[in-house]
């Protein structure tokens, strides 16, 4: 499970074994875990993330983009 970032208390990463699905990030904090699309940042699914949370995490995905698609492709060419 590569972790790509870490803000604060959310790790960023995705698991080795997914690279037949689109480009994605997971966050975890704690117990509360969320998969995020990155073509289109939008939620897969969430657990334990309260709204306001997932959408200050969405804004995090949006400001680091970038950095995240481009790790993803590293990884997974």
């Amino acid at each position: 499970m590569p972790t790509v970032l870490r803000i604060g208390a959310f790790r960023f990463y995705f698991y080795s074994h997914e690279p037949n699905e689109p480009p994605h990030i997971h966050v975890d904090r704690g117990e509360a875990t969320i998969k995020i699309w990155l073509d289109v940042v939008e939620v897969s699914r969430s657990r334990g993330f309260r709204a306001r949370e997932i959408n200050d995490i969405l804004a995090m995905v949006e400001d680091h983009r970038s950095r995240l698609l481009e790790a993803w492709h590293e990884y997974f060419g």
